[in-house]
């Protein structure tokens, strides 16, 4: 697998009609603070394995599953020996499936999942991940990356399956309005989807909802893991990720075209998601990063 980083920031090559980089890890090596736009799950086989995300420091055991979400700032560190899965995916597919948008909002946080922490689907997951490694070492059988993408998608479903259970999303709401509540922030995640370029407010999304904004607020909270705000500004900036990587078009279209209402607002909310200016992230993508490459 190669990967070229560039400060904090990790380009992951997929080679053609590649969507999925499977890579069975046993070196000893660390990787400080960075980011990358693809997916990332990593299950230790063998000894510990350590993931810092936000200041948080996550160890993980054998067996022990953890989600990275694409563009969140995250810093591995390795023990002198052992054996971990690491898998790099593009995320789209997940994000833009429109059954249900709380499939679309899993992919967006860091996801533990262990006996202890979603513990219901923990050995489902496991067994999904091990079938992967089987496909992926089987060369015989056609069509590999397809079937390990459809493993990866009952991976997700499987978590929005479960974050779609009302009672754990509202559990101080009655019983015979969860599902109402529910259908209700369904609707205003699909709304935000779909028009995030749109001059979007709080008090727009929680009149559609029917909700005061403050009862909104909370609710929306409680639905995606994130503020409003935060939400907004996440999914503006995934689109601006993908408008940077255009020559033909500048800062100023590329914040205008992902949803900013003016330059100074597009650089200080990217910098603070990505640590690097609109600026810088395009500059990267038109130079030749430092390549390194993992055996």
């Amino acid at each position: 697998m190669v990967r070229e980083l560039s400060g904090i920031h990790e380009k992951v090559s997929f080679e053609a009609n590649r969507s999925i980089l499977l890579h069975l890890n046993h070196e000893s090596e660390s990787y400080d603070t960075h980011w990358h736009t693809a997916g990332e799950i990593i299950m230790p086989i063998t000894n510990s394995y350590s993931v810092v995300v936000s200041g948080q420091t996550y160890e993980l055991q054998e067996r022990d599953i953890f989600f990275i979400p694409p563009g969140e700032l995250h810093q591995l560190i390795s023990r002198p020996n052992g054996l971990r899965l690491i898998l790099m995916f593009d995320t789209t597919p997940i994000s833009v499936m429109r059954d249900a948008s709380t499939i679309s909002v899993v992919p967006l946080q860091p996801i533990l999942i262990s006996p202890n922490h979603y513990s219901e689907i923990h050995e489902a997951s496991v067994r999904l991940l091990n079938q992967m490694i089987e496909e992926e070492n089987d060369s015989t059988q056609p069509l590999r990356q397809s079937m390990m993408y459809s493993y990866l998608i009952q991976f997700f479903v499987q978590l929005g399956r479960l974050h779609a259970r009302k009672d754990l999303l509202f559990p101080d709401v009655r019983t015979n309005k969860q599902m109402e509540y529910f259908d209700k922030m369904n609707t205003v995640v699909n709304y935000i989807n779909n028009n995030y370029t749109e001059n979007i407010t709080l008090e727009k999304m929680a009149s559609l909802a029917g909700f005061s904004k403050f009862h909104f607020s909370r609710l929306f909270k409680q639905f995606t893991d994130q503020s409003f705000y935060a939400y907004l500004n996440q999914r503006r900036v995934k689109a601006a990720e993908t408008l940077l990587l255009n020559p033909t078009l500048s800062i100023t279209d590329v914040a205008l075209q992902s949803g900013f209402s003016s330059i100074s607002t597009f650089n200080r909310v990217f910098r603070a998601a990505k640590e690097c200016t609109p600026s810088e992230y395009k500059a990267y993508h038109q130079h030749q990063g430092k390549r390194i490459k993992m055996t």
